[in-house]
């Protein structure tokens, strides 16, 4: 199965600390797995930990986490050497592919230097449904806000712009993060952009924003966007799921 059009969910959420495991998969992540219309089997979600340098500790917890719910899990690795001979191949196999946060800028280095890139929009063409958090979600866009560098963020405007626009995570729990996507979205740094608090996310079918939706009662969801030379911010409606 495949989803009926091109479609991702980026979030601020989607996973958190498990009880008998490190980490546990959300209400986001099965919100994915339901967009992908997978039925009479068990789903099969790629996970990416590429921008945390393929640690093996959180491919590791990441496999748990979705093993103890229900998923078939798989993943491509980049270090030392990709981890499957043919990554479309593999990607197109899949119902998800879910995408790990850390370093953006690291993430899309080497996406690029293998092809990962190319077989990400290939399979996202396809139906396969792209999600993850914060760099998870970030990559997908043109640009947005990130601390690849350090910890005084910066600008990240190479991003894959699947969707074109730029996009604010972890908008109301990192406090630099509203005001530099103001001031960047304000100068033309990058383009008009979509951002989530923690536990929010984003739908795009091919390259239109559908809804925001929360994995929890508070979350948030908003569009910035620049008029004359200074930013507007408007709150969307956010379904709770």
């Amino acid at each position: 199965m495949s989803a009926d059009a091109p479609t991702i969910l980026a979030t601020s959420g989607g996973i958190g600390a498990g009880q008998r495991t490190r980490f546990t998969f959300t209400p986001l992540t099965d919100f994915a797995v339901e967009l992908s219309g997978v039925s009479g089997r068990a789903p099969r979600i790629c996970l990416l930990a590429t921008a945390m340098g393929d640690d093996k500790a959180v491919l590791h917890y990441l496999t748990e986490a979705a093993q103890s719910r229900g998923f078939v899990a798989s993943h491509v690795s980049l270090f030392p050497m990709p981890s499957v001979e043919d990554i479309t191949a593999h990607l197109l196999e899949q119902d998800v592919v879910w995408v790990f946060g850390g370093s953006v800028a690291g993430l899309l280095a080497m996406w690029r230097l293998h092809g990962v890139d190319r077989a990400l929009r290939t399979v996202w063409q396809a139906g396969v449904v792209l999600t993850g958090i914060s760099a998870g979600s970030i990559c997908w866009h043109a640009g947005g806000t990130t601390d690849s560098f350090g910890p005084r963020l910066e600008p990240v405007t190479n991003g894959l712009a699947f969707v074109p626009y730029a996009n604010g995570v972890h908008y109301d729990s990192e406090a630099q993060r509203r005001p530099l996507l103001h001031e960047l979205v304000g100068a033309g740094v990058i383009p008009a952009a979509y951002a989530t608090d923690d536990g929010a996310g984003l739908l795009y079918r091919g390259t239109d924003f559908i809804e925001a939706v929360a994995e929890n009662a508070d979350a948030g969801a908003y569009f910035v966007e620049a008029h004359d030379r200074t930013a507007m911010e408007t709150a969307l409606d956010v379904r709770r799921l």
